[in-house]
């Protein structure tokens, strides 16, 4: 049994805190915002995020940082990418040498190109942070639906540790030392995911969807291996696992927010109607940037972002991806002449 501190009570934090009660652990929640604090004491359900989940009356819930984080085995870091850093930076006075904080937002600093990850140990230096990513959706990890992720870690050990306190009959949890292909992966996957969710709302069919999800991955190894990370990696659950169950989910709030703007809505009047966060949109950007510092073409992600901030139509952001030069598939040598 472990002492383990959620940091977010959004969706995805309440979702694996009680995946990990039914694990037997002892649970604190936290969250800034105290009303949401108080009705998940009250109603021992978050009504508007997962209802139907049940919260058991051993959990502890508190707007009180310090006690959510002092003497915890582990830490998850379950805010929105783009309040890790502010909300790492309050967490850092309380947190002790090596303790572990397993980070599970997913996205790219835009103003510094860091991996989420990185942003955390930049602001806890002292902290043993580690990624948790895969085909996961809050709403069936939840209630108890069969879901395989895999934790990345520097050290065997804490990606084992970690693997052992998540691991049950119904989650089940690989290990990689691939932290940094973890995090690309699960960042980069939600601006393919918007694509994806344009074309649905253009009303176009499978065989488009087919083809953003093969070449969009295709698009993620390639910035992602430039990068440092493992083609195994883009291959596995945090690669082309997770891009698919984005891509063909309602669940997926940056598919919704895709339809929504394929059907004519801006990307602000999108993210309104999905009222949740849409971590594409912060990862189109950085994706962009980091394309151009490390030279690699990325033509799905540069017509998302300009879907998204220059004001193009999408029809013409997929006429201009089918009508761009002849490419070859596979590089090779061995076709007679």
């Amino acid at each position: 049994m472990a002492n383990i501190g959620i940091i977010g009570a959004g969706s995805w934090g309440i979702a694996l805190s009680v995946l990990l009660n039914n694990n037997g652990h002892n649970i604190t929640i936290w969250s800034a915002h105290e009303d949401t604090i108080e009705m998940l004491d009250k109603e021992r359900e978050h009504k508007s995020k997962l209802p139907g989940v049940k919260l058991s009356d051993e959990m502890i819930f508190t707007t009180n940082l310090e006690k959510a984080i002092k003497d915890k085995d582990i830490l998850v870091l379950a805010v929105p990418s783009s309040f890790t850093r502010t909300t790492a930076n309050k967490m850092k006075t309380f947190v002790s040498d090596k303790q572990i904080i397993v980070n599970v937002a997913k996205g790219i600093e835009e103003s510094t190109l860091m991996t989420l990850s990185q942003v955390i140990e930049d602001e806890i230096p002292q902290a043993d942070v580690a990624v948790l990513s895969g085909p996961s959706h809050a709403e069936e990890v939840g209630r108890g639906i069969p879901t395989t992720i895999v934790v990345g870690a520097t050290s065997r050990n804490t990606a084992e540790y970690i693997q052992n306190i998540f691991m049950s009959d119904v989650f089940r949890v690989y290990t990689s030392p691939d932290v940094l292909g973890i995090e690309l992966g699960a960042a980069l996957k939600n601006v393919v995911a918007l694509a994806a969710g344009i074309a649905d709302g253009l009303g176009y069919g499978d065989n488009t969807k087919a083809a953003l999800i093969t070449r969009g991955m295709t698009e993620i190894a390639r910035l992602g291996m430039k990068m440092g990370g493992r083609f195994e990696t883009f291959c596995g659950l945090s690669g082309i696992g997770d891009l698919i169950v984005t891509c063909a989910s309602m669940h997926s709030r940056n598919r919704r927010a895709g339809i929504l703007i394929g059907q004519g809505k801006t990307m602000k009047e999108a993210m309104d109607e999905v009222k949740m966060v849409v971590e594409g949109v912060f990862s189109a950007k950085a994706a962009m940037e980091l394309a151009k510092k490390y030279d690699v073409e990325i033509p799905i992600i540069e017509q998302v972002n300009e879907v998204l901030f220059n004001g193009k139509s999408a029809e013409s952001a997929v006429k201009e991806l089918m009508i761009r030069d002849k490419k070859i598939e596979i590089f090779d040598d061995s076709w007679d002449e």
